[in-house]
This record gives structure tokens, sequence and C-alpha cells, in this order.
């Protein structure tokens, strides 16, 4: 079956190793899947390309890229990202991967697509079933000319790294993933891509608005036509002197904006105060992660934690339209949390959610805030945003009690760099986080910041611990390879090594995130 594009062969090309399709054969499972998500997903029926074959019947003797030239003519390919995948040797990779980038790049459509939300979306759509080495990740990315995005299939435990499957508990899973919702979110962004290639403009490179056809009048005086164009061109005028002032005003920026204000600490114990300021930034980050969101950070906001003022004073100050209030308490396992959303200039109330739950919710809690005010706001949230968000950090609450110890004791060091005290005690406390969960990206990237304030501390100078830095930026990013502060980290480390070319490579990795 051809494509709903005229001109294209294929909607969907799969592309995968015949590695990863033996014994409980996956791919051809997830296939099925994907073709029952798209059915209940699409109005007209959506053709995939799936070649059970290893080589599509290919002989030596044929031609390769010729034979595969118009299958490879589609609209998306969904490579089926492994372990073994990840192989220049291999055909999938040199005769599919590759091909498909080069030959979308040349197309009309072009390798990326403006969506109808104003985000850019990838062609290529990576389903990933193994966490990657990052010689691999950048082997994709080298291809790809951006930051590797697919959405994950992996199943993790502790020395357990697989395909995720129909029937895993996503409880025990640590990346919180269930095949479901997977397969669901790549029927949606199956969906958008193939929205916007058709309502796509060639001429303008946008997705095309719908617009009202002109009436063609035969023109019997001409001085008529001259008369309206001129009282039109002055109109135009007179409301360009009245208005376009207002146009290039950022309002869009201003409309979503947020200063997220330090949650205060209603339990008279203010030894808990680490777990409220840690709860606050968690929820700021959160909100960072979503790019149609311009959120304060927490710098700039720490001023009214000892000198509140009147939520529109905050708002002027901060130059955002919303401002986000919170308090609570944790009592042993049980938290309580109370968070509000303003409007900033008028101290609205706009939303507001009270919580009584164990400690064992606070990564959904959290999650649900974030997209919550993101929601009242009316930001837009990409699915790749959404998983960031939801993504939960470890699963040791013990590790993650000690990491937020560990991020308090290295705020006050940030704040009073003479607290040399408190760069110690954060050291203690991020190594600990580590030893619960040898697997704790954020605990790794809490360490390396303190071994980088260390490097800069006279004392200590002789000791080498920007060594240390990237060794533990590296260790970060092997356990999570979207950790933005990973990538800051070995930008900063090449940086000041003078290597700038490839502390520019990372700087880019940590915004295209």
């Amino acid at each position: 079956m051809p494509s709903i594009i005229p001109e294209y062969n294929n909607d969907i090309f799969i592309s995968y190793r015949q590695k990863d399709n033996k014994g409980d054969r996956w791919v051809s499972e997830f296939v099925e899947a994907l073709k029952t998500e798209l059915e209940s997903t699409f109005k007209e029926e959506i053709s995939v390309y799936f070649d059970i074959n290893p080589h599509d019947g290919l002989l030596e003797t044929h031609d390769v890229d010729e034979s595969l030239k118009e299958k490879l003519k589609c609209l998306i390919f969904i490579p089926i990202i492994s372990r073994t995948y990840c192989d220049p040797k291999s055909f999938a990779w040199e005769h599919e991967f590759k091909t498909f980038v080069e030959q979308a790049k040349n197309d009309q459509y072009g390798l990326k697509v403006k969506l109808p939300n104003g985000n850019v979306a990838s062609r290529v759509l990576p389903v990933k079933i193994y966490d990657l080495d990052t010689d691999d990740i950048n082997l994709c990315e080298s291809v790809l000319g951006g930051v590797l995005r697919g959405i994950d299939f992996v199943y993790s435990e502790p020395g357990v790294n697989r395909p995720l499957k129909p029937d895993d508990d996503e409880k025990t899973n640590l990346n919180k993933t269930k095949y479901r919702n997977q397969v669901n979110k790549v029927g949606n962004a199956v969906k958008g891509i193939i929205s916007a290639i058709k309502h796509y403009n060639p001429q303008t490179g946008k997705v095309q608005q719908e617009v009202t056809a002109q009436t063609s009048i035969p023109q019997k005086n001409k001085k008529t036509p001259i008369i309206i164009t001129s009282a039109v061109a002055l109109a135009l005028i007179i409301l360009g002197i009245l208005f376009i002032p207002k146009l290039f005003k950022p309002a869009g920026e201003l409309e979503k904006s947020i200063a997220v204000l330090p949650f205060k600490n209603d339990s008279p114990d203010q030894e808990r105060m680490y777990f409220i300021n840690g709860t606050m930034e968690a929820i700021l980050d959160n909100l960072c992660k979503i790019e149609d969101l311009r959120v304060v950070s927490r710098n700039s906001v720490e001023q009214y934690r000892d000198n509140p003022k009147p939520t529109p004073v905050v708002a002027k100050e901060m130059d955002v339209s919303y401002v986000l209030e919170g308090s609570g308490h944790r009592d042993g396992n049980n938290v309580r949390l109370f968070v509000q959303l303003l409007e900033g200039k008028t101290d609205r109330h706009i939303w507001s959610r009270s919580y009584d739950a164990d400690i064992e919710d606070i990564f959904s809690m959290q999650s649900e805030i974030a997209q919550m005010i993101a929601s009242e706001i009316k930001a837009v949230i990409t699915p790749e945003e959404k998983d960031l968000i939801e993504k939960v950090p470890t699963t040791n609450l013990t590790a993650y009690d000690f990491y937020q110890r560990g991020n308090e004791e290295h705020w006050k060091y940030q704040t009073d760099p003479h607290n040399l005290a408190a760069l110690n005690k954060a050291e203690d406390l991020y190594k600990k986080a580590m030893q619960y969960d040898p697997t704790f990206a954020q605990a790794y990237v809490g360490l390396a910041n303190v071994y980088w304030n260390k490097n800069f501390v006279a004392e200590i100078m002789s000791e080498n611990f920007l060594d240390s830095v990237l060794i533990l930026a590296n260790n970060a990013l092997t356990f999570d390879n979207n950790l933005v502060e990973a990538y800051v980290i070995r930008g900063n480390y090449y940086r000041v090594n003078g290597y700038k070319d490839q502390a520019l490579k990372e700087y880019d990795k940590a915004i295209d995130i």
C-alpha cells in the first residue's frame, strides 16, 4: 500500500538488526502493536514497511542502494536502536539509516519538519531498546547531526538492561515506563509528523494555515482599484503606527513565564528544611525542562526567602506573569505539601493543590505539579519533555534523601564560598547517596560539582580534582544520557583545559536537551 502522501511509497520504514528479532521476536511484536495503535490514531490507513528477511532478498550481484531507494522513500524512518544496531559495518546502518538521512535531507520536506505547535521534529523517530554506551550515542548523533532523541523501550533494574516487554511491571522498572504507553507515544509522534507534512508549504517551509480563496473581479475601471489600494495602504500605515510596537513586544514570553518562590517549612523541625528546599528545586527543574516556558532561576528568587514582597512586586521585579508559592513539611514517611499558582500582575488565584502522601510518591508529586502548572499557563509540553519530567532519578529513597541533604550543604557553600565545611559535608553526602544507589546519575553530578568547586579553592589546588570531574560526568551520562548538568560539566572541563571546540559540542548538547 502506498503512502498517504503522493510520490512516497511508504509512510513508515522500520529498520532493525536481525539479531534483535530472534528469540522472543521483539521487533515483530512491536511492529504489530504499533500497527494496532496507528489504526486507532489515524482515520486513513498508514502503511508500514517491515522486512522480515535479513537483506530483503538482495544478493551480492544486486545494487543495494538502487534496490532500497524506492522502499526508503517514506515519510518516517523508525530505527530500532540497540547495542548491535550502532555498527557502521551493519547492513541496516549503512544502507538504511545513513541512506534515509541523506535522502530525506534532499527531498521536498527535509529531514526536520515544523509541527503545528511550532516545535520541530525529525523524520527519524528512534525507538531505543537498550541503554547505549557514550560511543554509540555519539555515532548516532554524528549521522543525525544533532542529539539522539527518541522513545525508550528499556527495562532497567540493577544489573539489568534489556528491551521492555508488554508484561513488564513499570513499578519494578527503574525507568518507570509501561510498554503500552510507550507504543502510544510512538503513535502520537507519528501523527504529529505526518500531520505537519500533510500541511507543509514548500515555499515557506512552514505548516500551512487555512486560506480563504480570493475571487477575481474584472477591472472595468482602473481608478477604483488605485483609490482602494491607496486607502488600504493609508489604513495599514495608521494601524502600523498604533500597533506595531505592541507586535514586537515579547508578549508570548511574558505570558508563559514563572517565578517559583522559596517554599516555607511548616514544621518546627528546621532539620527538614533540606527536604522542602529540595522539593521546591525539583519542581523548578521540571518546569525548566519545558521549552515553551521561561522560568526564573533559584538564585534570582532566593532574595525573597527572608524578604517577602507582594506578588505584583515580585512579578514586576522578576518580569514574569505567574508566581508559584508553596509550603509543607515531612513527618517520617508522610509528606504534606501545599502549592498555589498566582497571576503576577493582579495576585489573582489561578490554581492550588494540597498533597498528603507517602514519601514514595514524591517523584510523581513533583512531576504532577509541574505538568499541572504548565497546563494552567497553557505551556506546550512535547512528548520528549514529558518523558524528562516523569523520569524517576532513583528508586532508592535513602539515596535520594542523602542527595537532597548534599544539595542543601552545597547550596550553603554557593551562597558563602568561605564555608568549606559545607562543601566537604556535601561531598560526604553525595558519596553516601552513590553507595545506596550506584546508578544515581544526579548524585555523580553533585559530586562532580563539589570537585569543580574544590579545584578553585587555593588550599587544595594541588590535588587533581578536574580529572575526577570529567570521570564523574562521564559516569553520570552512562546512567542518564539526557542529563543536562553532566554535559555542562564536561563543557566546563574542556573549556578550562583549552579544548574550545569540544566544549562547544557539550554545551550544544545541553541546549538541545
